[in-house]
């Protein structure tokens, strides 16, 4: 029996994360998600440091990633990521506002699995979370195991 996969949203607007729990529950999915309104919160979630919540071992995990965040941009979140041997596993899907063709290069690069603009529209972002929650529903996650070295 597989494990089910948390959900982490790393994105400073609170109606946006609403949002797409929302469409997220609408699309059928009731994973556990983790909310993180900042980079820095993200990292040391992952990385498992600082007095905050930390990940916990043989646990799936999904990254909805926003690159305008406070303290550290989710672009270097996605560059921390990716350049570590066991949390490169995780898939994350960049969810932006931002549709520079330069910016979806360099995530790519970096090594997000997808890369989502957040439509204006309100309908129009409600569909792209759900669509997003049906794809999610059908990805194979890796486990992550151990300490990462730091």
């Amino acid at each position: 029996m597989t494990k089910e996969v948390v959900i982490l949203i790393a994105d400073d607007d609170a109606g946006h994360v609403r949002l797409i729990e929302k469409n997220l529950t609408r699309a059928g999915l009731h994973n556990p998600i983790l909310r993180f309104e900042n980079g820095q919160d993200t990292l040391d979630f992952l990385f498992q440091r600082g007095d905050g919540p930390k990940r916990k071992h043989d646990t799936s995990y999904l990254l909805l990633l926003d690159i305008r965040m406070p303290k550290v941009d989710g672009v270097e979140v996605l560059r921390q990521i990716k350049a570590d041997a066991e949390l490169k596993k995780i898939p994350v899907t960049m969810l932006t506002t931002t549709d520079d063709p330069r910016e979806v290069e360099r995530c790519h690069g970096l090594g997000c699995s997808t890369y989502i603009v957040k439509p204006v529209d309100y309908e129009k972002f409600a569909e792209a979370i759900k669509s997003l929650g049906l794809f999610i529903s059908l990805v194979q996650v890796p486990n992550i195991n151990g300490k990462t070295p730091h």
